[in-house]
């Protein structure tokens, strides 16, 4: 490209040389001869010659038209050439003024600056002046405003105060009241105005004003809040039971200036208690008779249905009256169950470990179970797997009913074969592992029952006769939870249309003793005032007393044996406690009032017997259960006899192994003492402390959910106290928690109300037993 625009650059320069006409002859002339050059050039490629005319066409061709093109091209050329010219002159003005208007602008920009910073000079004066009159003023506006806003924020927390239906009011350090609300108005009758600058003593009654001052000083002293409950009494004489809660209150410097009261309206919540709790013992009265008036006549039935197979019987008389004894018994059972039904709502199971001759136990319940068989038709063996231990300390009467429970059971759903129950022990140290097996040929239980059938009031529904259906749902649910209470448990297998084998294990201490004390019948004749109101019972019990050889006066009444019994007369007296007229314990204590020298008195009590103390505390010496047993009285005469009454039946201590079971139903001893190990007692007790502050939320959150029914709440509550029981080792309250975030259980409606009743009521007692269990570690 550069050739070429020098060549061009030449061109226009010899053409501004020469001038248009010159250059363009001087051109045409050479393009006249290059046109020769190339016809002569083309004419001897093609035709090996040239002609003279060939010559003479192109230079008359060329002159005629080469001429005019150069021409025309040389003036355009020169056209341009005067263009350039005159731009460059243009471009070199316009660089003149461009660098003009640059020392124009800078000296613009130069004295716009200097403009500003006058300006900002002027402004930064004219603000400093206007800065001083702002601040004035917005501090008057801001003072103004915070006036106003306060008094609206106090009128608003007037209006709600007041608005509220729970009292509010304050007192300063002195005790005087320094304000109210209406609802306190309403209450002392009294406006705020009239109440501020009183005392206590100066608006309540005596006896309300001085447990109003002594909760004050309470506040006072512990400076701490404080909740109670306590009846008011409004002008009109209606009284209202408040809950008061009491908070210390101070100024921002944190100087005590008094409190403040809250009191809210309770009075249809204790109403509400007191029904439950009188229901709850009209219930337990309700039950309580009903079973002593139950079992009263029934004992009577067992007792002389027990003689009469004692005496002579043809074989007819025999097996009539050994179905009424096992239907009695059978009876007898039931009531069990429906009274611990009750102690169970009311988490009052309970056990009282005694001696035990373990195989005359077994024995026992082989000659029951027998008969009871016998009547169905059905036979029943018992096998003996291993050796028995003589003696062991188990709640006989409790590890009995369990045990009927399930034979029973098995005699029950069974049509044909029979029922067999297999006993084996393992003694290990001071412990008996015993289990029991129950195998019926019976119905069995679906596999979708299996799990369910030990809820309570859950009733298995099988087959076209529907036999499971004839259970209350009770019994293997009490079963359950008092061989847990034994450290133990029952298992179930089943096949359905094969029958069903329930297992029970359980781990009791082995009695020192090989054998328990033989009492000698040999006693002296002793003359027995007995005071009973049903006749069967007298009857049973003067025909046992007569046949032992001694002499029996009887009295129907309290009344009758208050104005029969003559000092000195009598070697011994057994005292029903429920009589027509009055207690047991009403006749004992009105003998012991009006004599001086009294034989031993034995309460007679047809409810179950465990702990003796409530007797011991009424003025009885010794206590029996009916229908009384031939060797149970036999040891009480004997003790008559020696003068050691008193003392036979009293509960033995558990040793060291028993001890230690019952810490086991209540914690989980192997996890807890890997973690003592590790971290130590200190942190151990750290974290039970933590449990402690957290479970009163925790179970007053989870009782509202029960009381509101929210399922999903209930649910989640019980998972977290299971999470927390778990972490400190509470294996009690843990198994209950999982029960109680677990919806899916059969009969979860049923029995959340109970689990919720147990965790609630028991987890303080299970703290204060983690914590003796930590501190024995």
């Amino acid at each position: 490209m550069k050739p070429i625009k020098n060549l061009a650059q030449y061109y226009v320069d010899l053409l501004v040389k020469l001038g248009i006409i010159k250059f363009s002859i001087l051109l045409a002339l050479a393009l006249v001869a290059l046109a020769v050059v190339i016809q002569v050039g083309i004419t001897i490629v093609l035709n090996s010659s040239v002609s003279n005319v060939d010559i003479i066409r192109s230079v008359f061709f060329g002159l005629l038209v080469t001429p005019w093109a150069v021409y025309f091209l040389t003036v355009v050329v020169d056209q341009l050439e005067e263009s350039r010219q005159r731009l460059t002159k243009l471009v070199a003005k316009l660089s003149d003024m461009r660098d003009r208007d640059r020392e124009l602008n800078d000296q613009l920009h130069q004295k716009v600056e200097e403009l500003n910073k006058q300006i900002t000079e002027r402004e930064k004066s004219e603000a400093a002046r206007l800065e001083v009159m702002d601040d004035l003023k917005r501090e008057v506006f801001e003072r103004e405003k915070t006036q106003i806003e306060l008094a609206e924020r106090t009128a608003l927390l007037r209006s709600f105060i007041d608005a509220s239906p729970d009292l509010t009011y304050y007192r300063n350090a002195q005790g005087v009241f320094s304000g109210c609300n209406k609802a306190m108005e309403e209450l002392t009758g009294r406006k705020e105005k009239e109440l501020v600058g009183l005392t206590p003593w100066d608006v309540y009654s005596k006896e309300v004003a001085q447990q109003i001052v002594e909760t004050d000083d309470k506040v006072f002293s512990n400076n701490q809040a404080l909740t109670y409950e306590q009846w008011l009494e409004y002008p009109d004489g209606r009284k209202a039971y408040f809950e008061l809660r009491k908070v210390p209150f101070y100024d921002k410097t944190g100087q005590h200036l008094g409190l403040v009261g809250f009191g809210r309206d309770i009075t249809e919540r204790k109403e509400h208690e007191d029904t439950l709790e009188k229901a709850s013992r009209d219930k337990t009265t309700f039950i309580s008779t009903i079973s002593h008036e139950l079992k009263t006549p029934l004992n009577g039935i067992v007792g002389l249905s027990r003689m009469m197979l004692e005496s002579k019987l043809d074989k007819q008389q025999r097996h009539y009256m050994q179905t009424i004894n096992v239907s009695a018994i059978t009876l007898g059972n039931i009531f069990n169950d429906i009274i611990d039904m009750d102690k169970f709502d009311r988490n009052k199971l309970e056990l009282l470990p005694k001696p035990l001759q373990f195989k005359e136990f077994v024995a026992e319940m082989e000659s029951i179970a027998g008969l009871m068989g016998e009547q169905k038709g059905l036979r029943f063996d018992l096998e003996r797997l291993t050796d028995l231990p003589d003696v062991i300390e188990v709640d006989a009467t409790r590890l009995r009913q369990v045990l009927w429970n399930l034979i029973s059971n098995a005699m029950k759903f069974t049509k044909e074969g029979g029922v067999v129950m297999s006993v084996s022990a393992d003694v290990s140290g001071h412990l008996a592992y015993i289990q029991f097996e129950v195998e019926d040929t019976g119905i069995g239980i679906p596999d979708a029952e299996v799990d369910k059938i030990f809820a309570m009031y859950y009733q298995v529904k099988s087959g076209k006769d529907n036999l499971h259906a004839m259970g209350t749902g009770i019994g293997l649910s009490v079963s359950r939870e008092l061989v847990n209470m034994m450290g133990g448990d029952i298992q179930v297998s089943s096949e359905l249309g094969f029958g069903s084998t329930f297992t029970v294990s359980i781990a009791v201490p082995v009695s020192n003793e090989t054998s328990l004390e033989v009492i000698d019948e040999q006693v002296d004749a002793l003359n027995v005032f007995m005071v009973e109101d049903i006749e069967l019972n007298v009857t049973v019990a003067r025909s046992l007393l007569e046949g032992l050889g001694h002499q029996v006066t009887v009295a129907m009444t309290g009344e009758e044996a208050l104005s029969k019994f003559e000092e000195g007369s009598f070697d011994l007296v057994l005292l029903d406690i429920q009589l027509p007229d009055m207690s047991g314990f009403d006749v004992a204590q009105q003998l012991r009032k009006r004599h001086a020298h009294l034989p031993p008195l034995v309460a007679l009590t047809a409810n179950v017997l465990k702990d003796k103390k409530e007797y011991f505390d009424n003025g009885m010496d010794e206590a029996l259960s009916k229908p009384l047993s031939a060797k149970a009285l036999k040891k009480v005469l004997a003790k008559v006899d020696s003068g050691e009454v008193g003392t036979l039946l009293s509960q033995p201590s558990l040793d060291e192994e028993a001890s230690h079971d019952h810490f086991a139903t209540v914690v989980d001893i192997e996890m807890l003492s890997s973690y003592i190990e590790i971290v130590g007692k200190a942190q151990v007790l750290e974290g039970v402390s933590v449990f402690e502050k957290l479970m009163p939320d925790y179970a007053s959150i989870l009782q509202t959910n029960l009381i509101a029914k929210d399922k999903d709440a209930i649910v989640s509550e019980a998972h977290k106290i299971k999470g927390a029981a778990g972490s400190v080792g509470l294996k009690r309250i843990q198994s209950v928690a999982q029960k109680a975030q677990s919806p899916e259980l059969p009969a979860w409606w049923e029995n959340i109300d109970e689990w919720v009743d147990e965790i609630r009521n028991s987890y303080q007692s299970d703290v204060e037993i983690l914590k003796q269990w930590i501190e024995q570690a």
